[in-house]
């Protein structure tokens, strides 16, 4: 996973279901705020696979087109395999996963 700019920080448009769960996080400023909000993010979601985290130029988010999330998959030769619709109504994972099984 790699971790990219909020999505719905406390300081700009948030969502009604982080306010009620106390999922609050101003948007970071400095890469070390960035990792901070990545953790608890990892953290809450008691995620099991690796997590990076965008630069504070947000390179790969804008590389991407990753705002707000979206599901990729990288093949062996660095090249994008598959890439989803916007998340999370354009996450498909029938379709994520037909493309883990043919690579």
């Amino acid at each position: 996973m790699v971790y990219i700019q909020e999505a719905h920080p406390s300081d700009g448009w948030q969502l009604q279901i982080n306010e009620d769960e106390g999922v609050l996080h101003a948007q970071p400023v400095l890469f070390e705020e960035r990792v901070h909000v990545a953790e608890a993010c990892s953290l809450g979601l008691d995620l099991k696979i690796p997590t990076v985290i965008d630069d504070m130029e947000n390179s790969t988010d804008l590389a991407y087109s990753a705002l707000p999330d979206r599901l990729y998959l990288i093949g062996e030769d660095g090249k994008i395999v598959y890439r989803s619709g916007p998340g999370p109504l354009g996450f498909k994972p029938d379709e994520l996963e037909a493309a883990i099984a043919s690579h």
